[in-house]
């Protein structure tokens, strides 16, 4: 016999303003960019420092017990303040699409740090202080799961444990423990309640390297990777949600969107997601500049051993291999043969000024099942006080183990609703204004509630001179027939 499953979908609502906070009256995340200030944009190394630190992480081998492949990395472009356990106590935590697990600091680590450079209260989680905090034994079936077997060594009351080590020497090790994510629940346009989760996040109990250091530090880091730890695996194992994502950043007007679950509209065209792959990687077939097609050998888009194409928008700028990136550059520049070109930490910068748009050409990335990416002048070209800085990165001069991949950070992500449907293993996206409204479907009747991230971030103020970026979770009601 059929019957009606209220399955809810989640939806992450945030608000970006380049120098002014957002406070929202009504229970949210609330996520601050790292490069918040006028100062910290203008300091160009700071940016390539992130990425840096961050590529050589992703490109790393990492020791991951617990089984999947969440890789953490350096300290994100945005992190959240989400709350967790009973009574709810607030962390601050990296939104990261190259990772996999929720962890945060646990009380008993022994190199966390104890404050941050980045102006955040860092909070120790501690399971007892919880009332529905419980330790997960290595027994349990989420431990063996993760294992695919058995877990070696597992002994009766001995906690499921997990390690991950980079190759840049830092590192992360706790175990699991499970307790309450609270969010606010979506009844209707623009309508909530609280209402809360059981998952099962990590309880870090060592930090090494960056991650011990209170320069960039954080509670912990909110996965979005593809494994079947994370917290969207969580969610659609357990029957809440689908597996599926999306977000949208609008680095002009200063909304975004980032949802969990199936999104109405708008609507996305997608390519396939490379099988078997670590990260969210995709294929490149070609590229174009100002409508003309780059002569480009072939192998240089087949993935493989540190080859390909991955999307992640923990990526600051956008790194090319050698071979691509000079092309692009030559293609971009060819017509403005007058220009002076000066080094400004690092960055090739140059001044201009006509109208950038009309001056250069947009470049354009092709994927499998004709997807196209497009990037404008204005993506590509980021002005630097009175200059205008080239964002497109020479990978080969980055990394040895990276100089061969094409690493589309948020240089050409920004000002497009991206799509991660991980139960179809395909990506997509489509431009849209992310400042403006986004619609989900409410119930079974298919009405669909409007969710407009200027009507929820309406009740601001002004606290301070840095960026800050506001972070809704909520749940949108569906129902799902059986």
């Amino acid at each position: 016999m059929a019957f009606n499953l209220l399955i809810p979908s989640l939806l992450f609502l945030f608000l970006l303003n380049s120098f002014i906070p957002f406070v929202l009256g009504f229970g949210v995340f609330h996520v601050k960019h790292k490069f918040g200030s006028q100062a910290q944009r203008r300091n160009l190394h700071l940016l390539r420092a992130h990425d840096v630190s961050r590529h050589g992480r992703l490109l790393s081998a990492i020791d991951l017990p617990v089984g999947g492949n969440g890789l953490p990395s350096g300290t994100g472009l945005y992190f959240a303040q989400i709350g967790l356990g009973t009574p709810s106590k607030n962390y601050y935590v990296q939104v990261d699409t190259g990772s996999d697990i929720l962890w945060v600091n646990c009380i008993s680590c022994s190199r966390c740090p104890k404050k941050s450079d980045l102006g955040v209260k860092l909070t120790l989680y501690d399971p007892k202080g919880s009332q529905s905090g419980t330790l997960l034994s290595c027994e349990a079936s989420f431990c063996s799961s993760a294992f695919s077997g058995d877990v070696p060594g597992c002994t009766t009351n001995a906690l499921c444990q997990y390690s991950v080590l980079y190759g840049d020497g830092s590192s992360t090790m706790g175990y699991f423990v499970n307790d309450v994510l609270q969010y606010n629940q979506v009844t209707g346009n623009s309508v909530t309640r609280p209402a809360n989760a059981s998952v099962i996040f990590g309880c870090g109990a060592q930090q090494g390297g960056d991650l011990g250091s209170s320069s960039e530090a954080l509670d912990g880091i909110l996965g979005f990777g593809q494994s079947n730890t994370s917290i969207l695996s969580q969610l659609s194992s357990a029957g809440k949600v689908k597996k599926v994502f999306s977000h949208c950043l609008d680095n002009v007007r200063g909304g975004g969107i980032f949802a969990i679950g199936d999104v109405v509209q708008p609507k996305t065209k997608t390519t396939p997601l490379v099988p078997n792959q670590q990260h969210y990687n995709v294929n490149l077939n070609g590229i174009e500049v100002g409508g003309s097609l780059l002569q480009l050998p072939t192998n240089l888009f087949k993935t493989g051993d540190k080859k390909g194409t991955i999307v992640d928008s923990g990526t600051t700028l956008t790194y090319l291999p050698e071979e691509a990136y000079k092309a692009v550059w030559e293609k971009v520049f060819e017509k403005q043969s007058d220009l002076n070109f000066q080094t400004v930490q690092e960055f090739s910068c140059f001044q201009y000024t006509g109208n950038i748009d009309d001056g250069f050409p947009e470049v354009v990335f092709n994927f499998e099942n004709n997807l196209t990416l497009h990037v404008y002048p204005h993506d590509y070209l980021f002005q630097n006080e009175e200059d205008y800085c080239f964002g497109f990165q020479n990978g080969g001069l980055q990394s040895k183990d990276g100089k061969d991949i094409f690493l589309l950070g948020d240089l050409v992500l920004s000002n497009k609703f991206i799509v991660y449907d991980l139960e179809n293993q395909v990506i997509g996206w489509t431009e849209y204004n992310c400042s403006s409204s986004i619609k989900v479907e409410g119930d079974n009747t298919g009405t669909a509630f409007t969710v407009d991230a200027h009507n929820i971030g309406s009740a601001w103020r002004s606290e301070s001179q840095n960026s800050i970026l506001l972070l809704l979770l909520t749940i949108v009601f569906t129902y799902m027939f059986f």
